[in-house]
């Protein structure tokens, strides 16, 4: 992340005053200026998975405005956080391009501009309590958010073992293993997880079982077998063999460009070095 120091001046600016004997003891007239700095943020897809008529088309980064007091007012808006609006109205305000809309980014872009913000807001240091895995202790562990590196997914001309391909269009295409159908697939973008926590929120409203896991494959599938109609590939979807259902989340997760959001914690109990994910508490965007 480079930041523009052209714009992070504070300029002050007075009218001068002539020496007439008057008392000096007042404070002359002053206008104080201040532009709020930016920085250049890297995005874990370099662009690559943009429609071309999409502003971050080939774009490697974003520029993103510093947070001020003003932005933590939108953090605190009741109405915003009862409607889950906050942070997507918060990065509205931030990307200093309005040509984009921070729901239609690429999660693993949105995720990368909510931890920049987070930093410009409130630092790098982010103190959580978290729970050890092996000895299931309580510990308060501070996690450096600007250590935290980008995946930049798995790209057409890399190896992998997953048989994934990429398409011109900037979708991929996965060969399942028991059924043996060519699926072809999206990224994940601000929308789609949206949608799906609403999604989550009807069925457990009416006591329904989660169904996240083919509902994140009913979203992102663009097609199976070539077959495009929605209704079809929905059928396909709930009827597909586990093993198959499997292999389809492993290859959109590998492809998907995002944060590693992990890091090591060594337990203050029992020493055991864990690797952990930063968890993302009511304390990343509302520090104490």
């Amino acid at each position: 992340m480079s930041r523009n120091k052209q714009r992070s001046k504070a300029a002050v600016s007075s009218t001068p005053t002539a020496n007439t004997g008057a008392d000096l003891t007042q404070a002359s007239p002053s206008t104080l200026s201040y532009v709020t700095p930016t920085e250049f943020v890297e995005l874990p897809s370099r662009g690559k998975f943009y429609s071309p008529d999409h502003p971050l088309h080939g774009e490697e980064t974003i520029e993103l405005r510093y947070m001020t007091a003003k932005d933590e007012d939108i953090l605190t808006s009741r109405a915003l956080l009862r409607n889950g609006l906050a942070i997507d109205r918060l990065l509205e305000g931030l990307v200093t391009n309005k040509e984009i809309n921070p729901n239609n980014l690429l999660i693993g872009d949105k995720n990368a501009l909510l931890v920049a913000a987070r930093i410009s807001g409130y630092g790098e240091d982010y103190t959580v309590a978290v729970n050890c895995p092996s000895c299931n202790a309580n510990n308060e562990h501070n996690f450096d958010l600007s250590e935290l590196s980008l995946n930049h997914g798995v790209q057409p001309d890399e190896d992998n073992n997953s048989g994934v391909t990429q398409t011109d269009r900037g979708t991929f295409v996965a060969k399942l293993p028991r059924s043996s159908y060519s699926v072809e697939f999206r990224l994940l973008t601000g929308d789609d997880e949206n949608y799906l926590a609403k999604s989550e929120a009807q069925l457990a409203k009416h006591n329904l079982p989660d169904a996240s896991a083919t509902t994140l494959l009913k979203r992102l599938s663009v097609s199976v077998n070539g077959v495009t109609d929605v209704g079809e590939i929905n059928n396909f979807i709930d009827s597909m063999p586990a093993q198959d259902a499997r292999h389809l989340r492993a290859c959109v997760q590998i492809v998907t460009p995002n944060v590693d959001m992990t890091q090591d914690i060594e337990c203050s109990s029992c020493g055991i070095v864990t690797e952990m994910e930063v968890p993302f508490t009511s304390e990343f965007f509302w520090p104490q």
